[in-house]
């Protein structure tokens, strides 16, 4: 009863605010900090769909933001928008900042209202967010007089964030890619000294860091240790020797992680594709608790496996799979619930396959599509939320440029990693890698043209193909893909 009550006076004070007071672009920034801390792009590394779609639901945003603040504009169209929100930890409402590594979640609404404060409301209150903050901002009776609001990037983090979490800074970013007259050669003559020095620096811990996995992976018998993003060489240090602390305390509750591959995330659990993940922000006692669940997991992934066979011979022997590359990482558990109802709608509607007619294709299952496609690498990507006879249809339309994206995929696989170890010897690098979101397609094309130059200043270096210009802390140069 109380909380109703307190409910209630909270709107009505709301409304009283929204009716006697305007906010200002500087004002409704503020506002708005924990709503761009839950969406912003840049916490979405590690999930290129979900990222894309906060970027493009950003700029019409922002958009729609500074269309409110230009004088006597009047002309209003409901704005519809969908966000990925970060999850909050349990018990924290007040805490603005204290969001969990465990998920998001998918938000959609419309702005049809005509001010900056009302606007402000309805996106806190459509994400679920406190608007308690909005009673304490300087909210004036009258608007500013200002022509453009800056909110693309509201939040400001010191350096040490990025060298600590691994985000990469948005701020270098932006200046990186600012510079359009920037070239290859220009931009390797600036920072050549500068990367030098920082992986000189780094050498020792690289050795470290490669000494630790190489133990570990052999005391463990694990088939590979990974990250899920590019942290720093200290960082995976200290990770690597918090597991090795472990492994002397508890040692028997590590017996059964033979053949595995631990990965080192934002989330504890069994990944989707049987990975043990080790959330980095966890303790000791979580990391135990995942490890003494294994013998559970490994059932579970029977239990997996058993029903992508199934929805295989319901679909006429096409492979379900989970492709870690393309798609976000998910527990074994979200990822069962994922097949389990695909199937229950597949069973039902009794779709007439011919028994392996479609043998040697792939598909994997996304729950933030509505339409189904073929990837250019011959798989097809298949909405959760997919009308079985759409799906009939696009799979039996498709089939065939399928196969042909197939055999273009395999030849594309062996030219690009025949193109990267040709470079890597040509400019005697110590190693040449791409960024996830760099395509097969885009790394080939770099590659030729970089066979094309002489670049001495790469040689003993580490070069990652990415979209940007940047030189990372343990002296990694990242030059974009379509260089100049």
């Amino acid at each position: 009863f109380y909380y109703f009550i307190r409910l209630c006076l909270e709107k009505i004070l709301l409304q009283c605010i929204l009716q006697s007071r305007t906010l200002s672009g500087a004002d409704a920034i503020n506002a708005l900090r924990p709503f761009y801390f839950a969406v912003h792009p840049d916490f979405f590394g590690q999930h290129p769909k979900e990222r894309e779609v906060n970027e493009n639901s950003l700029k019409r945003l922002n958009g729609y933001l500074e269309n409110l603040q230009k004088p006597g504009f009047r002309s209003f169209k409901p704005t519809q928008l969908t966000f990925y929100v970060r999850e909050r930890e349990p018990n924290s409402s007040n805490v603005p900042e204290s969001f969990s590594a465990s998920g998001f979640r998918a938000v959609s609404f419309t702005l049809h209202t005509r001010d900056l404060l009302s606007t402000v409301l309805d996106i806190l209150n459509s994400c679920s967010l406190s608007t308690e903050h909005i009673q304490s901002l300087n909210v004036n009776s009258q608007p500013h007089k200002e022509t453009k609001s800056t909110v693309n990037r509201p939040i400001k983090w010191d350096k040490t964030y990025y060298s600590f979490t691994g985000f990469k800074d948005p701020e270098e970013e932006l200046e990186q890619v600012q510079r359009v007259g920037t070239t290859l050669i220009s931009w390797l003559d600036d920072n050549e000294a500068s990367a030098v020095k920082k992986l000189k620096k780094s050498l020792p811990l690289r050795k470290e860091l490669e000494r630790l996995k190489f133990e570990l992976s052999h005391q463990l018998q694990l088939s590979d240790i990974r990250w899920q993003r590019s942290w720093g060489i200290a960082h995976r240090c200290s990770q690597l020797h918090s597991l090795g602390r472990l492994v002397e305390q508890r040692p028997e509750v590590l017996k059964h992680v033979k053949g595995r591959t631990v990965v080192f995330t934002d989330r504890s659990g069994m990944s989707a594709a049987g990975h043990i993940m080790l959330g980095t922000m966890d303790v000791h006692h979580h990391w135990t608790k995942i490890f003494e669940r294994l013998p559970n997991y490994y059932k579970l992934q029977k239990r997996l496996l058993l029903l992508e066979d199934r929805i295989s011979q319901l679909l006429g022997g096409i492979q379900v799979t989970y492709i870690e590359e393309l798609q976000p990482l998910v527990t074994l558990e979200e990822y069962y619930e994922t097949l389990d109802s695909f199937y229950n709608k597949l069973r039902d509607s009794r779709l007439p396959f011919h028994p392996r007619s479609l043998r040697g294709l792939q598909m994997i299952l996304e729950s933030d599509r509505y339409a189904p496609r073929l990837h250019e690498f011959g798989h097809f990507t298949i909405p959760t939320i997919c009308d079985p006879a759409t799906l009939q249809w696009f799979i039996f339309a498709k089939a065939q440029e399928a196969r042909e994206n197939l055999k273009r995929k395999e030849k594309m696989v062996i030219t690009e990693k025949e193109l990267i170890d040709t470079s890597t010897e040509k400019f005697s690098l110590d190693r040449l890698y791409k960024d996830p979101s760099v395509s097969s397609a885009q790394m080939i094309d770099c590659c030729k043209r970089l066979l094309e130059e002489s670049l001495p200043y790469l040689q003993g270096m580490h070069l990652c193909i990415s979209h940007f210009y940047s030189v990372l802390q343990d002296g990694d140069l990242c030059i974009p893909w379509n260089w100049k």
